[in-house]
């Protein structure tokens, strides 16, 4: 059950949702790779998306798709999806992959199919990081949240007995999968393009530090503002969300907002600045170790996912508390040693992240699950 090129082992993958292309697509993108007859199921779906990054694959979506404006709104529909999930009709599919980080790992499959979850992360919204989405939605979203969060962590739990293996993306969410679920993982990091990243880095004549993603309050972006605006440094700030406004009111003259960018422009950004700010606590982190495959170092919070990946003193700078002081004087440290980081030890720091070993591994897993599946209780491993 390695891989499908040339077997009959019928497959199904199970995302959360296909409404953005960031990490967890990527995963998915690269899981139909190495499956590339797989069907697809999520809760909603982007149909412009999914012709511009999945052509000619078969996606299905859930019961979630139909409901009123299910297209924009999906997440408050959240307190249906363990039903959505369980209405599936999975009963063909000899191998079923959740990629789990909304809702999708809940599935129940054929008894004697094999069930593999890659987890990007056990929802952050109901456990580590419940407060923080609860402050962020605001009295009425939050408080809706605070009311079906015990069922669906109870529900949380329960399904995740159903997997028959756990695939972590870190370290640090397989000690989050032990922690919530009692359940042991394989960790495999995301694939990231780390060898097409290689270059020569751009001469930039008005240096710029960088911050780039998803602007919501977890990623705590603020802090990279805060800091730059105090330092007078020129911020570069990539991406949309529900924070722009917030940080632009905070951003003093030498912060500019980009917005989203395509593919060529993000590697432009990333590859002309002097470094990359990561201010979150993240479960990996696939933009930091893209920056530094393009020879940009890191200035992140030292703990998380970037602990994977973060050499201080080779290919960035930590810090150890989440606030603007901290992160100021880690820019500080990184101008003092800037000259002496050197674009090629950067980029060699993270080329074991390269996507080319992502599938092999993956292959290996499903293959040990398959075997320990098959072999009759009792009998040695």
């Amino acid at each position: 059950m390695a891989g499908c090129r040339g077997c009959h082992v019928k497959v199904a993958i199970v995302h959360y949702w296909l409404t953005t292309w960031r990490g967890g697509e990527r995963v998915l993108e690269e899981l139909l790779r190495l499956y590339p007859g797989a069907d697809v199921y999520c809760h909603v779906a982007d149909p412009a998306l999914l012709a511009k990054r999945l052509p000619g694959v078969r996606v299905r979506e859930t019961f979630i798709a139909r409901l009123p404006f299910a297209r924009r709104l999906y997440r408050m529909y959240l307190p249906l999806m363990p039903k959505a999930l369980e209405d599936l009709d999975l009963q063909d599919y000899d191998l079923v992959i959740s990629s789990e980080s909304g809702p999708a790992k809940g599935i129940i499959k054929r008894p004697d199919a094999l069930h593999i979850c890659y987890c990007h992360s056990p929802m952050r919204y109901l456990w580590d990081l419940a407060g923080v989405y609860r402050r962020e939605l605001g009295p009425v979203k939050g408080g809706l949240l605070s009311c079906f969060a015990p069922f669906l962590r109870m529900w949380d739990v329960t399904s995740a007995w159903r997997v028959d293996r756990f695939v972590a993306n870190s370290a640090f969410v397989a000690q989050r999968i032990k922690a919530y679920y009692g359940r042991e993982s394989v960790v495999i990091h995301p694939p990231v393009e780390v060898a097409a990243l290689a270059g020569p880095r751009p001469v930039v004549r008005d240096p710029y530090y960088l911050v780039a993603g998803e602007l919501v309050g977890y990623k705590r972006n603020e802090l990279a503002v805060q800091a730059a605006t105090r330092l007078g440094r020129r911020l570069v700030v990539v991406g949309e969300g529900t924070q722009r406004a917030l940080l632009q009111q905070m951003a003093g003259p030498c912060v500019e907002f980009v917005g989203k960018v395509d593919d060529a422009q993000f590697r432009h950004w990333l590859a002309g600045a002097r470094a990359l700010l990561f201010p979150g606590l993240e479960d990996f982190g696939m933009v930091p170790v893209e920056a530094m495959a393009c020879g940009t170092p890191l200035i992140a919070y030292a703990r998380g996912g970037a602990c994977e990946y973060l050499q201080d003193g080779l290919n960035g700078i930590g810090f150890a508390l989440q606030n603007c002081d901290s992160l100021l004087e880690a820019m500080l440290r990184f101008e003092s040693l800037e000259e002496s980081l050197d674009p090629q030890a950067v980029r060699d720091s993270v080329a074991t992240f390269d996507r080319a070993g992502f599938g092999s591994r993956f292959a290996a897993v499903v293959a040990d699950a398959g075997s320990a599946a098959s072999r009759p209780p009792g009998a040695a491993t």
